[in-house]
């Protein structure tokens, strides 16, 4: 499967204390030009975290059309992933939080 940017996806995280994982949801940012390429995809963190706040947390307003369980926000906390190793597709992001999205993405990370 090839996933586009904006998608909500379940991924394996690893707990690094022990032989285990945990399904985590992951937003995917790159597109689906370089998915295709690669067979990887570029992931960022979607968090319940209120403990420690990023400057570049970004709240998603509409979580639930993006099938999440639970209020969460974007983290620019990237990584990248094998794409035979998503577990699913969760949603989509609205239009409106792909903007705040790319918002912060235009702002923290200098492509220019």
């Amino acid at each position: 499967m090839i996933f586009k940017a904006f998608d909500v996806v379940a991924v394996p995280f690893p707990f690094t204390d022990r032989d285990a994982t945990k399904r985590r949801p992951t937003l995917v940012i790159s597109n689906e030009s370089f998915n295709k390429q690669h067979n990887q995809i570029v992931l960022a963190m979607i968090t319940t975290a209120t403990d420690n706040v990023w400057l570049s947390d970004v709240a998603l307003s509409n979580w639930q059309k993006a099938g999440l369980k639970v209020a969460c926000k974007f983290r620019l906390k990237l990584f990248t992933l094998d794409q035979s190793l998503v577990i699913k597709t969760i949603g989509h992001l609205t239009p409106k939080d792909v903007k705040s999205v790319q918002a912060v993405l235009t702002e923290f990370i200098d492509v220019g």
